[in-house]
């Protein structure tokens, strides 16, 4: 390893983390700094009375691409984290009392799908064989490739019309299913990525295929186990984590990055510096004194981000064997809501939420015969709704904890060992997302590829972004791809730079 080269990583998110083994199995030493008192970012982990509750990402759905990760750096995925099949996928349920189970056997879609409109079958199949072609030329082909000049944006051009990524998922799904129930099933994906369905780009319907191809998984022990066992692979090889190292800005000299600077005033020099952290935090608070800094947070400003999420965990004393792992409860209204969530200034009257139950596959995460849980409910942004979470969190727990216990917990109540909620500005403040967005920029066509923050910066030429707010998006496949195109990036420019300062 050249000890000369050294690198810095702002943020230890599952981007982050992924971007520091990729530069440390490349040879340059690595250093990740990370806020909280434990890594992970979004998918950080809280334990309670004998209950672990993962924070933030619980569908795993590309091992291949975190087992790419172990194999680079020399190792074996399964010597540190056991990857566990999810079945069904997902329960989808609404308010008549129906639910759908999307799995990856097709003999029982095809089932479930005639039972509800026998034309949707041979519709099903259709959106599946486009759901495919989207995901071979958006994932394969681009989702590690940055889009650095808007010459790539032109040469994607032709395979981005031939797929129609103007349309929206849902009016893309609504070509081939004609039930309604079931255009949501096939639709609310791009909701975990933090996409409106009614907007975001039919590229989005990529993670259908994703699925379908991979699977869903989840580590045992949970998600958090997955981060253990990425910063155990890290230092492994050689890396430095530092925890409680909270950025007070990034450093530079001239048109280049030299460094990080802590809150406590130690320094971190470099060689290349790359943040995880909030796009607009980075450049608006940790490049603040920099023009370059100014003019992108501006810039920023004017662009459209995702939703926020409201965030409820909790621990039960007793085991819900009625409940799937993943479960979504569709409220009675759909495009009405997600509409309200997205542009809305004030909070729903109704909601659709994410219940996670991962007891069902790995019991561990609670005490013998208990259930540790978490439901999520996407709410507006602090931009568009200004809401005091501060007085409406606890009303918001109490509507959601009525609800689950009248159509999905029975009990739930009585059974309440634990609970604890996450906001909107929890979001805003422990993890800095500008806005409370809990999925940075919104993934509209004129917010992808080439027009999102590019994976290095144009003008601080060692300075790169990685995570949800640069190509190609966000969800754990999302920022681990982000991972690889910026890493690749760095690699070539570290070595390029050391040649051109050896000739000079």
């Amino acid at each position: 390893m050249n000890e000369s080269k050294r690198a810095v990583v702002v943020g230890a998110g599952f981007g982050g983390l992924a971007l520091a083994i990729r530069l440390q199995a490349g040879g340059i030493q690595t250093t990740l700094l990370e806020k909280r008192d434990k890594p992970g970012g979004r998918a950080y982990v809280y334990e309670d009375q004998g209950f672990v509750f993962d924070a933030g990402p619980t569908v795993i759905t590309d091992p291949s691409a975190i087992e790419e990760l172990f194999t680079l750096a020399g190792k074996r995925m399964s010597d540190y984290v056991e990857m566990l099949p999810v079945s069904p996928f997902y329960r989808l349920c609404w308010e008549d009392g129906s639910h759908f189970d999307y799995d990856n056997d097709q003999e029982a879609l095809d089932r479930q799908i005639h039972a509800r409109n026998p034309a949707d079958v041979a519709g099903y199949r259709q959106f599946l064989a486009y759901s495919k072609a989207v995901f071979e030329e958006g994932y394969i082909k681009l989702g590690a490739v940055p889009f650095l000049s808007f010459r790539d944006m032109i040469q994607a051009g032709p395979q981005l019309a031939r797929l129609q990524a103007w349309r929206s998922v849902y009016s893309l799904v609504s070509r081939f299913i004609q039930d309604e129930h079931l255009r949501q099933a096939f639709s609310f994906h791009s909701l975990l990525v933090g996409g409106n369905p009614f907007a975001t780009s039919s590229i989005y319907t990529l993670i259908h295929a994703l699925e379908r191809k991979w699977g869903v998984w989840f580590p045992r022990g949970g998600t958090g186990a997955l981060v253990r066992g990425m910063v155990r692979l890290f230092e492994d090889i050689g890396g430095r984590i530092e925890l409680n190292a909270a950025v007070a800005r990034i450093e530079t000299r001239g048109d280049r990055a030299s460094g990080v600077r802590l809150e406590d005033g130690r320094l971190f020099e470099a060689d290349t510096v790359a943040s995880n952290a909030d796009v607009m935090h980075t450049y608006a608070r940790l490049l603040g004194q920099h023009p370059r800094g100014v003019s992108q947070a501006a810039s920023l400003d004017k662009k459209r981000f995702s939703n926020s999420l409201f965030v409820l965990y909790f621990g039960l004393d007793k085991h819900h064997s009625q409940l799937r792992h993943h479960t979504v409860c569709f409220g009675p209204r759909y495009r009405e809501l997600i509409t309200e969530i997205f542009g809305g200034d004030t909070l729903a009257e109704d909601f659709s939420l994410y219940l996670h139950a991962p007891c069902v596959t790995d019991p561990s995460l609670a005490p013998p015969g208990c259930g540790a849980h978490y439901v999520l409910a996407p709410v507006p942004h602090l931009g568009n709704a200004d809401i005091d979470w501060d007085v409406e969190g606890p009303r918001y727990r109490d509507r959601i904890f009525d609800y689950l216990e009248q159509r999905y917990m029975p009990g739930l109540r009585s059974q309440l060992v634990t609970s604890r909620i996450f906001t909107p500005f929890d979001f805003r403040d422990q993890l800095n997302a500008h806005l409370g967005s809990a999925f940075s920029l919104e993934p509209i066509l004129t917010q992808s590829a080439w027009f999102r923050p590019h994976n290095r910066d144009a003008d601080l030429h060692n300075l790169y972004l990685v995570g949800a707010g640069t190509h190609p998006g966000a969800g754990v496949p999302g920022v681990i791809g982000s991972a690889k195109a910026t890493a690749g990036l760095m690699l070539d420019d570290v070595r390029a730079y050391g040649k051109a300062r050896a000739i000079a």
